[in-house]
């Protein structure tokens, strides 16, 4: 439900489309409720739009464009600013590095990535966390989130590597039935060509040697073919590009990557894990 509170803490972005709204649909000469029957939403539901009660969701936008755009595309343009302003702060730089890069090198120690999660596994996240988020919140962040997997499809495809220590697919999150589906979800991205899962064992450091105990991080290839390397902890980010750095983290992940299951391995422990969930 659109609140009062969100005008005082709408993003310039959502300001910006909440004028561009109002705007066409006076120069259109239509009431709110006119472009809402258009669009299949209420009257208020344009309102809250219009004042930044609630920002547009990218179907409204898409909606927007084709009833009252008037071929300028400003509307579908904005799609990706206002996709991009319902990530949490601290993501939304990497985010457009993410969708534009040629590999990913993933490891994660904590929960399923973000690129791999499904929707109720996204969700019980999102609404069990702290500090307590609003429905509204959840499913801003469920949207951006779902969004990303738009990379899997990419052309040109992306090659995407995912090392995920075993104590995450041991972590129930959300339901058994949750789990299930999850681990389903991950067995299916696993079989597609440009796509590598590998699960590092829980009982990795009784060889002598674990890489992984230093936490979860990203390694992206961008189109230049530089590399730089991304972490999260506690809702913090940190983007390092320095070479000397990027070298370190890079030799570390490859040596997480000698020490986890062989894919074959790891998609049979999957499987396993999806059968047990009942």
């Amino acid at each position: 439900m659109a609140k009062a509170a969100n005008k005082q803490t709408a993003s310039a972005v959502a300001r910006l489309v909440s004028l561009m709204a109002r705007a066409f649909r006076e120069r259109e000469k239509l009431t709110q409720k006119e472009l809402g029957s258009m669009l299949g939403y209420s009257a208020a539901a344009v309102s809250a739009v219009e004042t930044c009660a609630q920002p547009a969701s990218d179907e409204m936008l898409v909606g927007l464009e084709a009833a009252i755009g008037g071929g300028l595309g400003l509307f579908e343009a904005a799609r990706d600013l206002v996709r991009l302003d319902k990530f949490p702060e601290h993501f939304q730089d990497f985010f457009v590095l993410e969708q534009q890069a040629q590999i990913l090198y993933l490891f994660e120690t904590r929960v399923m990535n973000g690129l791999f999660q499904t929707e109720d596994y996204a969700r019980a996240l999102f609404a069990g966390g702290f500090p307590v988020l609003s429905e509204q919140r959840i499913e801003e962040l469920l949207e951006g989130r779902m969004a990303r997997k738009a990379l899997f499809d990419r052309d040109p495809m992306p090659l995407i590597e995912f090392i995920v220590d075993e104590s995450v697919l041991m972590r129930p999150i959300g339901s058994k039935a949750i789990m299930r589906a999850q681990f389903g979800h991950l067995a299916q991205l696993a079989r597609r060509r440009n796509v590598t899962v590998q699960v590092l064992p829980l009982d990795c450091g009784l060889t002598g040697e674990h890489a992984g105990t230093s936490g979860g991080l990203t390694l992206v290839e961008t189109p230049q073919q530089q590399r730089v390397v991304y972490m999260e902890q506690q809702d913090e980010s940190l983007l390092i590009s320095d070479p000397g750095k990027v070298n370190l983290y890079s030799q570390r992940y490859a040596k997480i990557r000698a020490q986890a299951l062989g894919p074959r391995e790891s998609l049979a422990l999957i499987e396993k894990l999806a059968g047990e969930q009942k």
